[in-house]
């Protein structure tokens, strides 16, 4: 219920994950796996943000009802989605729509992007983003 900016991460890895909506079947298994990875992240001094146009009463239920470990940010006006190019038009049967497409970014400990997905995937994902974070440390050293 506060408001974050990203420079108070600077010093540690960010891993900022957009979504479409608190608990659908892909944005809660996406924040599953993110959550039980936590421990892992956080070994290698990485936060991860997770931002949906939810707002913060329905985000408290999506992370209570999952035991979510990762934080949870609401973008209920959009701006930051625009900023990160993820409100896009998308199509669903047949009919179009403005929505969030499923996106992660890593940013660096400097504050410089490091790694852009657009159209993620959620099974696996968080074990992959785990991977390059961990490749990203190595390089950094």
């Amino acid at each position: 219920m506060e408001m974050v900016k990203l420079s108070k991460f600077r010093g540690k890895m960010v891993v900022l994950y957009f979504y479409p909506k608190d608990n659908t079947p892909g944005c809660t298994l996406q924040a599953i796996e993110f959550s039980d990875l936590a421990e892992e992240f956080n070994a290698l001094d990485t936060v991860i943000l997770g931002v949906s146009r939810d707002d913060c009463i329905s985000h408290a239920g999506f992370r209570d009802e999952h035991g979510l470990a990762v934080n949870l940010l609401s973008d209920e006006d959009g701006k930051v989605c625009e900023k990160y190019d993820v409100w896009q038009e998308k199509e669903k049967d047949g009919v179009k729509k403005m929505g969030i497409v499923r996106s992660t970014f890593i940013i660096d400990k400097e504050g410089i992007l490091r790694y852009v997905e657009y159209g993620v995937i959620p099974p696996s994902h968080a074990a992959e983003i785990l991977k390059l974070i961990k490749e990203l440390s190595c390089k950094s050293q």
